[in-house]
């Protein structure tokens, strides 16, 4: 198996506790496909994650941080595929519904 996930967070702008966050989820969700989650602190605003050396998020090339379920998802695809992630994987309900007034 051997996957590994490194999140290199820039601690100039005290992103640790948003990189440990979502090194516990990530723990939590693939407890039995992941065999580390490495936080590895770096600098000039990067945030990044790779797994198993492949970048799957640049808060830069990707505009922001990653949501949590989007995360996820992308971990998911590349150590569990096929794996219902529950809740996650569902579409959340329209919560305007159409009238016809409303298109």
């Amino acid at each position: 198996m051997n996957n590994r996930i490194v999140i290199r967070y820039c601690t100039g702008c005290r992103w640790l506790l948003r990189a440990a966050w979502m090194a516990q989820e990530l723990l939590t969700t693939f407890e039995a496909e992941l065999d580390e989650v490495a936080l590895a602190p770096t600098d000039g605003g990067r945030f990044v994650i790779e797994l198993n050396g492949d970048m799957i998020w640049d808060r830069h090339r990707d505009h922001g941080f990653p949501e949590i379920k989007v995360l996820k998802q992308l971990v998911r695809d590349r150590v569990a595929q096929g794996r219902d992630l529950g809740h996650l994987d569902r579409a959340k309900p329209d919560p305007l519904p159409k009238s016809p007034d409303n298109h």
